[in-house]
């Protein structure tokens, strides 16, 4: 894809997200056939959006995540600094096609990750870690049904990033925490709660982790200091309707909530 057909798809797609349009899919002219051109789409967000980007989300890193959006394997997309609603706060009224909520690990950079030709092992990765917090991400779409477009298409639609919350850092030695093992709650008030654990997110949240700074390595990006990296939902994701009121219980890891607007 030349630079017009890129612009040309990043301006569908972001004129779509901030009108709450959709769109069927990219038209044949501009369409991604690749991970890398879905990629090359999605970094054009940064032209529109307050600089620097608060973080990363992986999209699809559960079997419910992946059968959610029909892909076979997790996506990165852009958290855009504009989008992050305070821990406890309300998410703007609007259209939302996904309507569902992800209870979430996150993770906060102490230092940069630069791109290399090696792979990134759990341990270095972990190593750059500053704090770990309790996340929700309401995740949404651009396009009409995104079951149907693919993970090029959905990587260049921002891996159906929308709007995300998260809590104070963890105020325990999270380092000795066994994360494939560690249990979260999703709760909508009143409407009952969701139970899951870290192995659903592709095992274990820090291989997560590890997939992204590798997967941002490849593409030559740089992981940055000060980053939040959301590692995909650890719970089946939670349908909601606005004035929900969301909550992902952590433990001694921390609590987030939000409303839905």
């Amino acid at each position: 894809m030349n630079e017009e057909q890129l612009r040309t798809a990043s301006d569908l797609l972001h004129s779509s997200w901030m009108q709450g349009s959709v769109i069927s899919e990219l038209p044949a002219g501009c369409r991604p056939r690749t991970r890398a051109e879905g990629y090359a789409i999605q970094r054009l967000l940064e032209k529109r959006t307050q600089a620097p980007i608060y973080g990363w989300k992986i999209a699809a890193t559960s079997k419910a995540g992946q059968a959610h959006i029909a892909v076979d394997g997790p996506l990165a997309g852009r958290l855009l600094r504009e989008r992050v609603v305070a821990n406890g706060g309300t998410v703007p009224r609007g259209p939302n096609r996904m309507a569902v909520a992800e209870i979430e690990f996150a993770f906060r950079f102490g230092r940069d990750l630069l791109p290399r030709p090696e792979p990134f092992g759990v341990d270095e990765v972990l190593a750059a870690v500053a704090s770990v917090h309790a996340a929700i991400e309401i995740p949404d779409s651009r396009y009409e049904d995104f079951t149907r477009v693919g993970a090029p298409q959905l990587i260049a639609d921002d891996a159906c990033a929308h709007y995300f919350v998260a809590a104070d850092a963890a105020p325990v030695d999270w380092r000795a925490i066994d994360f494939a093992a560690y249990r979260a709650v999703g709760r909508v008030a009143g409407k009952g709660e969701h139970e899951g654990e870290g192995s659903r997110v592709l095992g274990d949240p820090r291989a997560a982790l590890a997939w992204l700074a590798n997967e941002l390595s490849s593409l030559g990006i740089v992981l940055q200091r000060g980053q939040t990296v959301t590692t995909g939902t650890c719970v089946t994701p939670i349908p909601i309707v606005p004035g929900d009121r969301v909550t992902a219980d952590f433990g001694a890891l921390g609590t987030a909530s939000v409303t839905i607007g």
